[in-house]
């Protein structure tokens, strides 16, 4: 067997069957497939049980969150190789063909492969976006001359359900993050892995991300919660190299800007305010968001955040109705 595929399943009873036939539909054939339900309450579960392949088998456990879910599908992996597919996304039929032959030429110290993503329902691949961003295909070994900059694009691009990695590079560094976190999850342990793995990408899109299936996609109505890379991020200065650890420090100055800039925006200053002064130094006032962070730590990133929320709605129906004109 060449490879465990982990689909974490929650309440996706209308999209499961999309993801369980594109996974069927692989040209690659030596895989087994691992479901596990989160403690869903509809019919998703019912209907994997009742797929017709017998490669595919469900595991079940009270809710716990999307890391919990993956750890679970981990541990019971029994190929040398895993990938992750969310139940609302899809691959395209070469999907696990493409990455399985790169990988496996590789070399064995290279622990994972990503490749690109597909935004439905645009069909929107957008790779002159992260090559500006700084991320290229091949073969990468993060060092300490790597700019923050580039270690963040870089995780950006790890997504799950474009990733195959070895299980056990993935064990070796404790798996997805748990502990109730619901969101960025994946993160903490690709961060894990770009600071003490070698890793490879390429710019073939061979997933297919639905982004309007994704209720954290479509959840625009208040900041998102923050990654658990800097809620605790004493895990990862645990596992850092201690030639990367002026690199890490950076990396969270850079995040905690961008992430105190959102907050703010959104009204939650107090927290921005809290996330700035934990990774943010003066030394850091030419680093991209800088003046917005630190606006955003007082009551005015709200007020402007608001403002520009309420111009934004009142000129959206003036758009539409253009859009529909030029139609």
């Amino acid at each position: 067997m060449r490879v465990s595929v982990i689909v974490p399943l929650f309440n996706k009873e209308r999209t499961i069957r999309r993801c369980l036939d594109s996974i069927a539909a692989q040209t690659a054939r030596d895989f087994e497939v691992i479901v596990v339900d989160d403690g869903s309450t509809d019919s998703g579960p019912a209907l994997v049980s009742g797929y017709p392949d017998a490669r595919f088998r469900l595991l079940r456990q009270p809710n716990a969150g999307p890391g919990a879910a993956r750890n679970r599908g981990l541990e019971q992996a029994r190929a040398p190789l895993v990938a992750f597919l969310d139940a609302d996304d899809a691959w395209r039929p070469e999907c696990l063909e493409t990455n399985l032959g790169l990988l496996e030429a590789a070399a064995q110290n290279v622990a994972s492969i990503t490749c690109a993503s597909l935004d439905f329902p645009d069909r929107r691949w957008n790779e002159a976006f992260w090559k500006k961003r700084g991320v290229s295909e091949g073969v990468h070994r993060v060092g300490p001359a790597t700019p923050a900059v580039i270690l963040m694009a870089m995780l950006a691009y790890m997504t799950p359900c474009a990733t195959v990695a070895r299980a056990g590079a993935l064990r070796r560094w404790g798996g997805f993050y748990e502990r109730g976190c619901r969101y960025g999850e994946d993160a903490m342990l690709w961060l894990k892995v770009l600071l003490n793995e070698t890793v490879m990408f390429h710019f073939t899109p061979l997933v297919e991300v639905y982004r309007q299936d994704s209720s954290l996609s479509l959840n625009l109505a208040g900041a998102r919660p923050v990654e658990p890379f800097l809620s605790d991020p004493g895990e990862v200065r645990a596992v850092c190299p201690a030639p990367l650890r002026g690199l890490l420090e950076e990396f969270y100055a850079v995040r905690a800007l961008k992430t105190a800039s959102v907050l703010g925006y959104w009204g939650e200053w107090r927290q921005a305010r809290e996330i700035f002064s934990r990774f943010v130094s003066w030394r850091h006032w030419r680093a991209p968001c800088f003046l917005t962070a630190l606006a955003g730590c007082t009551p005015l990133g709200g007020w402007a955040g608001s403002a520009w929320r309420a111009a934004a709605s009142l000129f959206a129906p003036n758009r539409r109705r253009r859009g529909r004109r030029e139609e």
